[in-house]
């Protein structure tokens, strides 16, 4: 989260939303979390300490994310054996247009030669707060050391890679102040910051969501947004702040994207919300996180910390379209 948001100050990267049920959010690109980096290496280079360097990861005696090679649509660094794909087809889509690519079911703990547990500019956090528990991934808030509330990115980056097809999760979001669950796609690929989020949620924006009677912002409302440039300065090709209705925290709910080279359709459980027509040929990787800030406010002492607050996602499933 840029610094500007965590003292609730403007930030240039922040994007004010401009469809008619989204006029009082405002939406930061993702990207920019990149800018607040280059800033600080600027000042590494005038002297300050840096930040530590990314820990290595180990291999886990079992894998449950699958990478199933042979799209050429796929970028496949870690391939896995395929599985039985059977049962496994996009929600509300005619499951004979595509070829399982991806799966993740968490059935077992995470697999670190599929997933990083840091995004790319930033070394991880050592306060692990994931887990993969009774056949869910967990990502919940919680302090560090040093007392305060921190970012957490599950990604495939430099592991798996898709242009085109269909993107699904089935997940809970969390509750509470400055809480800012989602799921998207991202490159960085020489200059260029390609981004689709697919799900983005602030319990304690306005609109977004609803206060409980113990005072705690429960999440009623998600967004999709596109990106086609990232972080070259243009605005969003279109998003829309969709209201459900239903405490999203509550229960387990599908959120998908059908990417094709000049559309980007949305679903919320099964459901269309929203298309955009707008042409996107980078491959990019997979991102599931829990991030802290922009519309969602600050978090604070009433945003619940632990397990039982987590962003919870029982799978994440990626198809190619077949030729």
């Amino acid at each position: 989260m840029p610094p500007e948001l965590a003292n609730n100050k403007p930030s240039p990267c922040a994007q004010k939303s401009d469809g008619s049920d989204a006029s009082k959010s405002v939406k930061t690109h993702r990207g920019c979390e990149e800018q607040v980096k280059k800033v600080e290496q600027e000042e590494v280079a005038r002297g300050a300490q840096p930040k530590p360097s990314a820990t290595a990861r180990s291999t886990p005696t079992s894998e449950t994310a699958t990478v199933i090679a042979g799209s050429n649509r796929a970028s496949v660094i870690t391939a896995l054996p395929p599985p039985d794909p059977a049962g496994r087809v996009p929600y509300g889509q005619d499951a004979s247009q595509y070829t399982l690519t991806f799966a993740d079911e968490f059935d077992t703990e995470l697999s670190t030669a599929v997933w990083n547990d840091y995004i790319w500019y930033e070394a991880p956090n050592p306060t692990k707060n994931y887990a993969v528990e009774d056949g869910v991934l967990k990502i919940w808030p919680q302090r560090d050391a040093s007392g305060n509330f921190f970012n957490r990115t599950l990604d495939t980056d430099g592991r798996f890679a898709q242009t085109y097809g269909y993107f699904e999760i089935e997940a809970r979001l969390t509750r509470g102040k400055g809480t800012w669950p989602a799921f998207w796609l991202f490159n960085h690929i020489a200059d260029r910051r390609p981004e689709i989020d697919i799900l983005e949620a602030y319990p304690g924006g306005e609109g977004w969501g609803r206060m409980d009677s113990s005072g705690v912002h429960i999440p009623d409302t998600f967004a999709p947004t596109v990106w086609p440039a990232g972080n070259q300065g243009e605005n969003h090709a279109g998003t829309k702040m969709h209201q459900t209705g239903m405490d999203l925290s509550a229960g387990f709910h599908k959120y998908a994207l059908k990417w094709e080279p000049n559309r980007q359709t949305f679903y919320f459980d099964g459901k269309e919300v929203l298309s955009v027509n707008v042409s996107m040929g980078d491959p990019m990787y997979l991102l599931l996180d829990l991030w802290f800030g922009s519309a969602s406010g600050t978090p604070d002492d009433s945003t619940p910390q632990g397990k039982n607050n987590a962003f919870e996602v029982n799978y994440v499933r990626v198809w190619a379209p077949n030729e």
